[in-house]
């Protein structure tokens, strides 16, 4: 809640105890305008605000003795309260409800003094425990609940940033374990072709072609953390949906006659989604792939699409092994896979974040030892006569 919002709801507070009096007689009004002035004042430093509210509201009833009494009670009470508040904001919670209590006592005090003075009341002890008991109670009530509504705030962002420094921490871990294995490799390369001068140049050359495919994988690790932490597209062009899935099954063709996985297509005729296409490629990429690594002795892969005026939907459906609704509710998490050891937790995360970026929603299904379906979901897009070929 912003400032302004609760500066508001002290306003609002002190009107309505003044719309809402309690007659104890014909001529005498008791109300708790004392409590929003106090807490205001103390909480919020806005007691010179809420002080001449009062005093112009009071205006209104006349400008009688008893008005040139509250006159003077709330210009010493806005003064003292402009010059307490950097005390009592140091104090700690208990001293800070304690305070209120005794200074809204004192002001209870300060009115009895003035009543006595220009108007004696006829019930005296009717008015001298409702003035000594209700508003210190309410006051007591009130910064009570104010303390613990800032303890719950301040725990509430010391619970978040916590989890943003784990969070930080174990990807800044996944990061420096994946990154760390092919820089290792690499090195153990580069320190052979120091050591022996003799190697045959074929020899080198597949050396360096090692060392080269490590750096990439290094690099390839570092990029799908970029992508996640900071989405965006680089080119945004017109993707044909048909076309680009195509290229991607083509790529990954080879992985599945190897683990004996049957690619079947169900392409509707027309698609067009606005997107950036190597970062298309990405994201079905991971997910066919991890698809078919899901399928170890075998299955069937389906990608179809489903086009509409508004939405193109992507499927991927595999036979493989599934998941449970935690794995699943987990999916698109840093650093958590499935994969135990092989995987890194980075493709997913990649994944949604693309799906976040493109504007499209990704949903996921999955039953143990019957498969998973990727439901991708994108807005569709009109295309222009020079991107309409198939």
């Amino acid at each position: 809640m912003s400032r302004i919002t609760v500066i508001g709801c002290f306003v609002v507070s002190l009107l309505i105890c003044f719309m809402l009096p309690y007659h104890l007689t014909g001529h005498l009004r008791l109300d708790m305008r004392n409590i929003p002035v106090v807490l205001g004042g103390l909480y919020l430093r806005i007691g010179p605000l809420l002080s001449i509210l009062a005093i112009l509201v009071l205006g209104i009833y006349g400008f009688d003795p008893g008005f040139w009494a509250n006159f003077l009670l709330y210009t010493v009470l806005a003064i003292m309260l402009w010059r307490l508040y950097p005390w009592f904001s140091l104090q700690s919670p208990k001293r800070r409800i304690l305070m209120s209590v005794i200074l809204c006592f004192i002001i209870s005090v300060a009115n009895l003094a003035a009543m006595e003075i220009i108007n004696p009341p006829h019930k005296k002890i009717d008015v001298w425990l409702a003035y000594l008991t209700i508003p210190p109670l309410g006051a007591g009530i009130i910064s009570y609940a104010i303390e613990l509504v800032r303890k719950n705030h301040l725990l509430r962002q010391h619970l978040i940033k916590s989890k943003k420094l784990e969070a930080v921490e174990q990807m800044g871990a996944a990061i420096s374990h994946e990154i760390r294995n092919p820089l290792t490799a690499a090195m153990g390369f580069v320190q052979l072709l120091l050591q022996d001068d003799s190697l045959l140049k074929y020899k080198r050359y597949e050396y360096l072609s090692f060392v080269k495919g490590e750096l990439e994988s290094a690099e390839r690790v570092i990029q799908d953390y970029l992508t996640f932490s900071k989405p965006s597209l680089a080119k945004v062009e017109e993707l044909n949906v048909k076309r680009e899935l195509s290229q991607v099954l083509t790529i990954l063709q080879p992985m599945a006659n190897q683990n004996s996985v049957e690619i079947l297509t169900e392409f509707a005729a027309i698609g067009f989604i606005q997107g950036d296409r190597q970062k298309f490629h990405q994201c079905f990429l991971n997910v066919i792939k991890n698809a078919i690594e899901a399928m170890p002795n075998g299955g069937t892969l389906t990608v179809k699409t489903e086009f509409n005026q508004h939405r193109v939907k992507i499927i991927v459906v595999d036979t493989g092994i599934g998941m449970t609704k935690e794995q699943v509710g987990r999916l698109g998490e840093p650093y958590y896979t499935t994969k135990e050891i092989k995987g890194t937790g980075l493709g997913m995360m990649v994944v949604f974040s693309i799906v976040r970026v493109m504007k499209g929603t990704l949903r996921v299904e999955s039953h143990i030892g019957k498969g998973t379906a990727f439901y991708f979901s994108f807005p569709s897009l009109i295309p222009s006569i020079k991107n309409e070929g198939f």
